[in-house]
């Protein structure tokens, strides 16, 4: 009886030590480890449970470890290692480093492009394999290395060409730019397009005064050190213009006084003399109608101015040939020896007539 009592206590404390044990397994206790004494194959199956214990609670530190690492510190490359696992704890630990290791590959390539592209290296790629999420990061990425490329490229093409080459009109095309990098590349068309407008504005009306022409202006917007410009050359045309002028009424009144002189010459009448100054002088000036009046000195009323010559005059009877000083326009501008305009002529004042018909004139000088 004793005997049988015994191997009855003995089991039953052996069997709770292992309920216990697997009990603790089963709610997340890997602390627990069997202590009871035992033998056979009792004892190898407490060594089994106690041995399985400690691959679970080292596969779970290590886990635990690689998770913390990977996933919260950011420390990549870490792998669990569980010694002497087998079967599907090995099959764990495997998915768990293959899972930190896939995860450390993509995030370095990751990394080294961002690294590549805020260095300014826009040539490198994300090539390695991704699936899900990390595929569509590794895919944006990309575009977004592809997109800064192509504007690197085309703004530093624009640059060359406008600012280096002199070829003007350069613009830069990012297809599918948008946000940030769109307004880059317009406001880099932009400061292309004004400048190209602006130089080519000012290289127009250059080329336009050397070849003569003094009519041109630079009207394009400018603004800063290019409105300065633009501002010394307009006024450097009005002063070639205002020049040029004075140059050219010298030059005709030169001209036209030699040619005077010279038709004079040898000239003893002056009625003659008056007559050709009228024929050659009136349509010199682009007048249509005009008069000579010679001042001669009468013993009884004084001097005199009467008509002796003409240009395209009709002799009317309400209209004299000879004038006092201080009478009539005529008087007054000889008395007073300056040029009398009159812009505005009064109704039947004067006539300009030819074969085909009569109008008065504009002005009267």
């Amino acid at each position: 009886t004793d005997n049988v009592n015994f191997m009855a206590s003995n089991l039953t404390k052996q069997v709770r030590g292992i309920i216990k044990v697997v009990t603790a397994i089963a709610n997340g206790d890997l602390n627990q480890k069997f202590v009871l004494e035992a033998k056979g194959e009792v004892a190898a199956l407490a060594e089994t449970i106690n041995n399985m214990t400690d691959t679970l609670r080292v596969f779970a530190d290590q886990v635990t470890t690689v998770a913390r690492e990977v996933g919260i510190e950011g420390k990549l490359g870490a792998q669990a290692r569980v010694p002497g696992v087998a079967g599907t704890w090995k099959d764990l630990t495997d998915n768990v480093n293959f899972m930190a290791s896939n995860l450390t590959t993509q995030v370095r390539g990751i990394v080294k492009v961002v690294t590549a592209v805020a260095n300014g290296d826009l040539n490198q790629k994300f090539v390695l394999e991704a699936k899900g999420e990390v595929a569509a990061l590794a895919e944006t990425i990309n575009s977004m290395t592809d997109t800064l490329r192509t504007f690197a490229d085309q703004v530093t093409t624009v640059a060359r060409e406008v600012g280096i080459e002199g070829k003007l009109g350069g613009q830069a095309k990012v297809p599918g730019a948008a946000g940030t990098w769109r307004e880059l590349t317009d406001n880099v068309n932009q400061l292309a397009g004004n400048l190209t407008s602006q130089v080519r504005a000012i290289a127009d009306v250059s080329t336009a005064v050397t070849k003569g022409d003094l009519t041109r202006s630079i009207n394009v917007e400018a603004q800063g050190e290019l409105l300065q410009l633009k501002d010394n050359v307009n006024q450097m045309i009005s002063n070639l213009k205002d020049t040029t002028y004075k140059n050219q009424e010298q030059d005709w009144l030169k001209t036209n006084l030699a040619k005077f002189s010279g038709m004079m010459q040898g000239q003893r009448n002056i009625v003659s003399v008056a007559q050709l100054i009228m024929s050659e002088l009136t349509p010199l000036v682009d007048a249509q109608h005009g008069g000579f009046f010679f001042m001669e000195q009468d013993r009884d009323t004084g001097p005199e101015l009467n008509l002796i010559a003409s240009y395209g005059f009709s002799t009317r009877k309400s209209l004299n040939s000879t004038y006092r000083l201080k009478e009539s326009l005529v008087g007054q501008c000889a008395f007073e020896k300056k040029r009398i305009l009159l812009s505005e002529v009064p109704p039947g004042f004067i006539h300009v007539q030819s074969g085909l018909g009569d109008a008065p004139p504009r002005t009267v000088v």
